[in-house]
């Protein structure tokens, strides 16, 4: 049986393995099967947090390319047990990804958590289809956005690494609301400490310019 984590090391990389000391501990993985090939409830709850992903394609010549994919929470969903899918919404219209494809359905998948210092790699096949039905299933309900067509991976392996060098960073409005909370928070404070000392509570301070 072919462990699924040769998707990604292949006999050269192996070999560098060797020699480096890493082959040991991937080969006693690899004894186990490899990575995991499906959907488990702990990669589904990152799935279901993702804002973003980058995914990969390559074109005929072997040339990369990588896109970023952005949009609400669930935007990237769970299809099935072995396949995610999500809306692919109007861009600048280049359709590289689209293209590359329809010549070469290998894809990979890179989800990047910056709050928990995780990321995911998956790699698989993909797919463009146009059924409206499988676009409306796939398209956040409410999103500002144009769907064009969904994109359908199938998973063939997935691992996720150590947060070693990850910088943490939230998003904005998330830091945004937890500033504004602490705000009133002191404001009310503030009129507490004044009352009790019959003083006249402070005016609230200027908004920050956007």
């Amino acid at each position: 049986m072919i462990p699924s984590s040769d998707v990604a090391f292949t006999p050269r990389v192996k070999e560098i393995q060797t020699k480096r000391g890493s082959r040991a501990a991937y080969a006693r993985q690899e004894q186990k099967g490899g990575w995991p090939t499906m959907v488990t409830p702990d990669l589904a709850a990152t799935i279901a947090e993702a804002r973003s992903f980058y995914m990969a394609t390559t074109a005929p010549d072997g040339q990369p390319y990588i896109q970023h994919r952005g949009g609400p929470k669930g935007f990237l969903r769970v299809v099935d047990e072995t396949t995610l899918g999500f809306a692919d919404f109007t861009g600048n219209r280049q359709y590289i990804t689209t293209g590359n494809l329809a010549d070469n359905s290998r894809a990979f998948l890179f989800l990047m958590d910056y709050v928990n210092r995780r990321r995911v790699k998956i790699w698989g096949m993909a797919r463009v289809t146009d059924d409206p039905e499988m676009i409306a299933r796939l398209f956040p309900e409410g999103y500002d956005a144009r769907p064009e067509q969904a994109i359908l991976f199938t998973i063939v392996a997935w691992d996720r690494n150590c947060p070693q060098h990850i910088p943490q960073m939230f998003p904005a409005e998330e830091v945004m609301a937890a500033v504004d909370a602490l705000t009133a928070r002191i404001r009310t404070l503030e009129s507490q400490l004044a009352a009790a000392h019959g003083l006249t509570p402070p005016e609230p301070a200027a908004p920050a310019p956007a």
